[in-house]
């Protein structure tokens, strides 16, 4: 391989090992998809990969990622739109034939591959950091290393007012349980080692900012959040990538 296809919402570029996914910039896209760019996924990342019919004339390759080699894809836990999906590639009908030839090589590349490790190791990169972004009653901030919630007195719960603005190192963490902001009670929690359950609902929790209108939006919430989770399995696991 080594060739390029070009669809609607992204570029696909095929390494001897890996897919190059270029995200589209246009203002019609997915805002999450912008954010993110450009991917690398090695072939031993994906699963399987499909052709299905797509919307008004258009056919759609779809990679199909392993379980547990995402931390975008974990973390987000079946929530995205199918816009917004990063392994999907969309392209005009008259594509068809390419990706059709497109989807063979790469099921074969994916039969010959090694088989990825079991060791709990994520094989695509998470966003870059740092990272920030303004929830409903704080603005979070992540350095690669600590998670930090400053409160907003107009906006955060008297249970997080009176705690104060928190601060997680991720060797202090296990998890992070996102709920988009599309969704009723949107929040992002952090999953702390050796505490017990945290509260009931996010408001009440100093470990969880909550979203709202206009607030935690996915492009910049989920990308958060993913790399949270990536840098929290690099501490247990050893480096990923």
């Amino acid at each position: 391989m080594g060739d390029v296809l070009a669809g609607n919402n992204a570029v696909w570029e095929f390494e001897p090992d890996a897919v190059v996914i270029r995200y589209s910039r246009s203002v019609r896209g997915s805002r999450l998809l912008q954010a993110l760019g450009e991917r690398r996924v090695p072939v031993e990342a994906l699963e399987g990969v499909e052709l299905e019919e797509g919307r008004r004339g258009t056919v759609v390759l779809r990679g199909v990622p392993r379980a547990g080699v995402d931390p975008l894809v974990e973390v987000a836990g079946g929530q995205l739109r199918e816009t917004a999906d990063p392994y999907r590639l969309v392209l005009p009908e008259q594509s068809r034939t390419l990706a059709e030839y497109y989807r063979d090589e790469l099921r074969a590349a994916i039969a010959a591959a090694e088989p990825a490790e079991a060791a709990g190791r994520f094989l695509v990169a998470a966003p870059a950091g740092p990272r920030s972004f303004k929830a409903y009653d704080a603005k979070a901030f992540f350095d690669g290393r600590t998670v930090v919630f400053r409160w907003f007195w107009t906006g955060a719960s008297t249970a997080k007012w009176k705690a104060g603005d928190q601060f997680f190192p991720v060797a202090e963490l296990t998890g992070v349980d996102w709920r988009s902001p599309e969704l009723l009670h949107g929040h992002l929690r952090l999953l702390r080692r050796d505490v017990g359950p945290p509260p009931g609902e996010a408001d009440q929790d100093p470990a969880a900012v909550v979203f709202g209108l206009g607030y935690g939006p996915v492009h910049e919430s989920l990308p958060f959040a993913a790399a949270v989770l990536a840098a929290i399995r690099t501490v247990r696991v050893g480096p990923q990538l």
